[in-house]
């Protein structure tokens, strides 16, 4: 939904106190939009009342936009639900071995799903300040669209969306730079304006990822074994702590090694060494349970479709094909090897211009 066409609709702009959520307030505004304000509380614990994470700063900053333009702010606990469906999805497939996404889901099942059902249902339009756009087709179907700028755009990130949460979704700074929104809240005068952009995953604030893990999750030693030669190199304190493609963090001389495999039923981490060797890379993976935002694609069982993919959060999209099999997976084989492809990660499918998402499934198997 775009910015203009919100005159005379009900708008929850979600705020979280950085400048992009700052400055889509600020877009909302200059367009004529008076939103009401929203900031969703989640913590690093799941009992927890002493957040460690940036929480009153960030509620500071929001409450200055809402200030400034003579807005509402609401504060609204999401920490249970953030638990029990975000945080507990994600250590149940880092246990398993897989490498998830929890802010992917953060946005299908907290931002756009919890809040709506509690609040967001009084409103017509949800927007936040996500680096995405969406536009409709001569059908009256609504798509996510990629952001101008390759590099912050987070059609990724909202790929789990359900159909009728795009539908409700705006995103007014999607369509601009980063560096446009900076000078857009330099001029606006925010407080954000200077405010680091939130990195790693939302809800552990400065808490280190390793440590995050073993606490909830513990230890379990295991053999790590270079694939080329079967040599045991050394011991790892459990297979989650490991993602494919890894290279920091293990530790071993006569680097670099790359983590290549995990065993989960050995308990078994390997590894290869050296710069870009043939074992980090893969052509061919299949996925399970496409998730389409508008209309699904790929729906001949044995066609290709081509297409362009991501893998990972990055500004490159990468060519391939995709073949429908008869179990509902699809056979992906991109044009190029892509590096550290890992199950539970989400492949991000896009049309060939890569300008419109086309929904997104979890990557179940490579192949080398």
């Amino acid at each position: 939904m775009q910015t203009g066409d919100l005159k005379g609709k009900r708008v929850a702009a979600l705020l979280s106190g950085g400048v992009d959520s700052s400055v889509a307030v600020a877009t909302l505004v200059a367009a004529g939009v008076r939103p009401d304000l929203w900031y969703i509380q989640i913590g690093p614990d799941r009992d927890t009342t002493d957040f460690t994470c940036t929480i009153e700063e960030d509620l500071d900053m929001a409450r200055a936009v809402a200030a400034k333009y003579g807005l509402h702010l609401q504060v609204i606990d999401l920490h249970k639900d953030y638990w029990e469906q975000v945080v507990d999805y994600t250590m149940e497939r880092v246990r398993r071995g897989l490498t998830p996404n929890p802010d992917v889901m953060c946005n299908r099942l907290i931002k756009f799903g919890v809040f709506d059902q509690r609040v967001g249902h009084d409103y017509d339009v949800i927007a936040t300040g996500h680096y995405a756009t969406t536009e409709t087709d001569e059908a009256g179907r609504t798509w996510l669209c990629t952001s101008p700028d390759p590099v912050k755009d987070q059609t990724d990130f909202l790929a789990q969306l359900m159909p009728w949460q795009l539908q409700k979704a705006c995103f007014p700074i999607g369509h601009l730079p980063k560096a446009e929104v900076r000078a857009i809240a330099e001029r606006e005068h925010l407080l954000a304006a200077h405010r680091k952009d939130s990195q790693g995953i939302c809800f552990l604030g400065q808490i280190d990822y390793n440590e995050y893990i073993r606490k909830y999750l513990g230890e379990k030693p295991g053999q790590v074994i270079d694939q080329a030669t079967g040599r045991v190199l050394g011991m790892h304190r459990g297979l989650w702590f490991h993602t494919i493609g890894q290279r920091k963090g293990l530790g071993f001389s006569g680097g670099p090694w790359y983590v290549v495999r995990k065993d989960m039923k050995r308990n078994i981490l390997f590894v290869a060494n050296g710069f870009d060797t043939i074992e980090q890379y893969s052509s061919d993976f299949r996925t399970a349970d496409f998730h389409a935002l508008t209309i699904n694609p790929f729906t001949e069982e044995g066609h290709e479709y081509a297409c362009t993919l991501k893998i990972r959060h990055t500004p490159l999209f990468t060519a391939a094909t995709v073949t429908p099999l008869h179990d509902g997976s699809l056979s992906v084989h991109t044009a190029e090897p892509l590096q550290g492809v890992a199950p539970g990660q989400f492949a991000v499918f896009y049309d060939t211009a890569h300008h419109r998402c086309y929904g997104s499934s979890e990557i179940a198997l490579a192949e080398k």
